[in-house]
């Protein structure tokens, strides 16, 4: 099985299937999107999981800001273990003319071990991983030894609209024993990762509006309030020049022991043309691995007064800040917007506006449940070296819902790496990625198949 997960990537087979991919342009908050992604879920999606012996039904989304939902149901015996899996049609836009070498966005291009194309990593050629490792499974036993259900989203990359209500409402159809998807990047380009949930993230835009008008600043300097200079001592007051959150709510409670063991080995930015770490970044007394994956971050996004390119000599009237919180799993981040508006204020910062927007929910599947166990102990025999185990990865996805809404075990098992461009121009796949991909979810599939029963 795993000689022909292998042959069916260096044939060209999967590259020319990405490649009918990627040409749909399904950008969620585009009006042309909402057509493309129509199309391919009735074109592709829809096919894939007939042809895997699903039943499939398209729903709309509860939420109009959303688009569509699509459930694929393959159900061999009530008394077989039940499979999970998710992925989303949607892309961001695909920043068309900033490319590099004119490529097309929508046209899948091998250059070498990299295949460029806005979906290429995220998250079209993850999940036709995942389709792919299904059908071989079926075309060498003719069962899969499982029960699948498959739910496609289709606004992941505009937050997931929707999706909380439309899973709460579905929960019969999509109840199952455990999740197996992929999404995000691994650890790094070379080392086969499994992540059990994701960091959430709040946004917190911070605004100093104080006058109408700018003032000369020989005129003025000295006896009018500078919103600017005000703007970022209050953010010094949240997070230091070095990047060590100050205010004690906005941090989580601990760095669990099995958190921190699952880490313990974890280098970061090995994969050549990663950034290099800066030292004495963040909080100095956790490792990189745990700042990255088990911690909480406050960042600025973006800060600005009056015209940064064209200064004049005048005290700008306003300066806003856009902040974000990554946070992980145990944080309570109900009242982030009072309690930071409170802090200010007790550094004398009352007059700097606070509005916090949360998008995706931090949660996480524990480290020592018995499925995290079962799929290292899998995915190491296969890959032939130990997989990275990650209590969560550093970004935002929708894990909450299943966690949190469906009560599953999750486990994502990702086909990318933090290098893969993704959101960006030059967005790509990497081929030894989705060579070993293949054979990755293969054997993890029919593995849970040839459990059969006992994993219920």
């Amino acid at each position: 099985m795993v000689s022909k997960a292998q042959e069916h990537v260096d044939s060209g087979a999967f590259f020319a299937e990405l490649a009918e991919l990627v040409r749909y342009p399904t950008v969620s908050d585009h009006p042309s999107g909402r057509v493309a992604i129509k199309a391919y879920l009735d074109e592709v999606l829809t096919p894939a999981l007939t042809a895997l012996g699903c039943s499939v039904s398209t729903y709309p989304n509860p939420d109009p800001a959303g688009g569509p939902f699509l459930i694929g149901t393959r159900i061999e015996s009530p008394e077989l273990p039940t499979l999970l899996c998710y992925g989303h049609a949607d892309v961001v836009d695909g920043h068309q003319g900033r490319w590099s070498d004119g490529r097309d966005p929508w046209t899948l291009t091998a250059d070498g071990e990299r295949w460029y194309g806005r979906g290429s990593a995220d998250n079209k050629g993850q999940h036709l991983i995942n389709l792919t490792a299904l059908r071989l499974i079926l075309a060498e036993t003719g069962s899969l030894g499982f029960n699948l259900k498959f739910l496609f989203e289709t606004g992941e990359e505009i937050g997931s609209p929707g999706l909380d209500e439309f899973v709460m409402a579905h929960r019969e159809d999509l109840n199952a024993d455990v999740l197996i998807a992929s999404d995000g990047p691994r650890l790094d380009a070379a080392t086969p990762t499994v992540f059990l949930g994701a960091r959430g993230s709040v946004r917190i835009a911070l605004d100093v509006d104080l006058r109408p008008d700018a003032y000369h600043s020989g005129n003025w300097g000295g006896v009018l309030r500078n919103p600017a200079t005000t703007l970022t001592g209050a953010i010094a007051s949240l997070v230091d020049g070095h990047g060590r959150v100050l205010v004690p709510e906005l941090l989580p409670p601990g760095l669990p022991d099995s958190v921190r063991a699952a880490l313990a080995d974890l280098e970061i930015g090995t994969t050549p043309g990663d950034p290099a770490l800066d030292e004495g970044w963040g909080d100095t007394g956790l490792t990189a691995a745990e700042r990255l994956y088990g911690w909480n971050t406050l960042e600025v996004l973006s800060l600005g007064a009056a015209d940064i390119e064209r200064p004049v000599n005048a005290i700008p009237g306003r300066a806003r800040a856009m902040l974000q919180l990554r946070y992980v799993a145990g944080t309570d981040v109900d009242r982030v917007g009072e309690v930071i508006t409170a802090h200010l204020a007790a550094q004398g910062f009352s007059m700097v506006d606070v509005t916090a927007e949360a998008s995706f929910v931090a949660s996480r599947t524990p480290v020592d449940d018995p499925w995290v166990g079962w799929a290292k102990d899998v995915l190491d025999e296969v890959s032939g070296h130990p997989v990275a185990i990650l209590p969560s990865f550093g970004g935002g996805l929708p894990n909450h819902v299943f966690t949190d809404v469906l009560g599953l075990p999750t486990l994502w098992l990702p086909h990318s790496y933090p290098g893969c461009l993704q959101h960006a121009p030059d967005e790509h796949l990497l081929a030894p990625i989705a060579r070993e991909g293949v054979v990755l979810a293969t054997a993890l599939f029919h593995a849970l198949g040839r459990r059969g029963g006992e994993t219920r």
